[in-house]
């Protein structure tokens, strides 16, 4: 029912920046869990971060922690994840995801998946 749509990807210099966002149709998404994961080429999706819907943690992996943040709009049908001082190894496609599961880091709890945004960061 509920259907994600990504976009904001692109190619920058180490140090710039990018916003990514994630359009949700087919449904309200407030009361599942909402979160940003990435796939580097030959390796496994990992989170980015992630946020429930219960008391609206957000949780960031340690890699991206101080450089990363995610935040919804207003109307609460749209996820952003902005990336600042962007670092070549942060190199992946992005996706977006939704899931009811209570382990909101484990990208194979989430039942919801966008089509992935490529983020590419050139030395």
């Amino acid at each position: 029912q509920v259907q994600l749509l990504e976009s904001g990807g692109g190619l920058v210099q180490a140090g710039g920046s990018l916003r990514l966002s994630c359009a949700a149709s087919g449904g309200s998404f407030r009361r599942l869990n909402m979160g940003w994961f990435r796939q580097a080429p030959n390796k496994e999706r990992e989170f980015v971060a992630v946020s429930t819907w219960t008391s609206g943690t957000t949780y960031y992996q340690n890699s991206v922690k101080g450089r990363f943040a995610m935040s919804r709009d207003n109307a609460e049908n749209t996820l952003y994840l902005q990336m600042n001082d962007l670092k070549p190894e942060d190199t992946a496609v992005y996706y977006c995801a939704a899931g009811s599961s209570a382990f909101v880091t484990e990208y194979r709890n989430y039942e919801y998946w966008g089509q992935g945004t490529q983020v590419t960061v050139s030395s």
